[in-house]
């Protein structure tokens, strides 16, 4: 472990973080929650709100996908995702839902970002609901080419966690 460079709990919570904060607007499955942990973790994102009827840890179903990155990533719980978004921009975040919409952004478009950014990922059957992307700032689709033109939660964050941190 030591040869892999990881750090420890505390020094994760002393690391420069990557100022963006992932909003989960209702998310089921508390399987995609400790995944989207897990790769906060991995990108060293600031915050993770957990927003409606999605999960909250402690939940061995929440621990057996995030291995531990409930421990080191940041979250808070809103009741509901208007109210964290309404948070978020007065602490001056850049709102962008991850929604296929009108007036998307491609993803590939999106370079790595050094500003306070909020990512809004939605229910795995809704998608963000249209109240929270009337309040986003932009949104982002990630190009797809395949008949199903939809991702896994987990997966998509994973995408879009990697282009805002490494995009070029």
């Amino acid at each position: 472990m030591d040869e892999l460079n990881r750090k420890s709990v505390e020094g994760f919570k002393q690391a420069n973080k990557k100022p963006i904060v992932v909003v989960m607007d209702n998310i089921r499955s508390m399987h995609n929650v400790g995944s989207v942990f897990r790769t906060a973790d991995a990108f060293l994102i600031e915050a993770i709100c957990l927003c409606g009827y999605t999960p909250q840890p402690p939940h061995r179903d929440i621990n057996k996908t995030a291995l531990g990155a409930t421990e080191t990533v940041d979250w808070l719980y809103f009741e509901n995702t208007t109210a964290a978004i309404d948070e978020l921009k007065k602490q001056g975040y850049k709102i962008y839902a991850i929604e296929q919409t009108e007036g998307s952004i491609s993803l590939e478009s999106i370079t790595a970002v050094d500003s306070k950014t909020a990512l809004v990922f939605g229910n795995e059957v809704e998608g963000v609901s249209d109240e929270v992307i009337k309040l986003a700032d932009a949104y982002i689709e990630i190009p797809q080419l395949g008949m199903k033109h939809s991702l896994n939660i987990s997966v998509a964050a994973g995408i879009v966690l990697w282009q805002f941190v490494w995009g070029k």
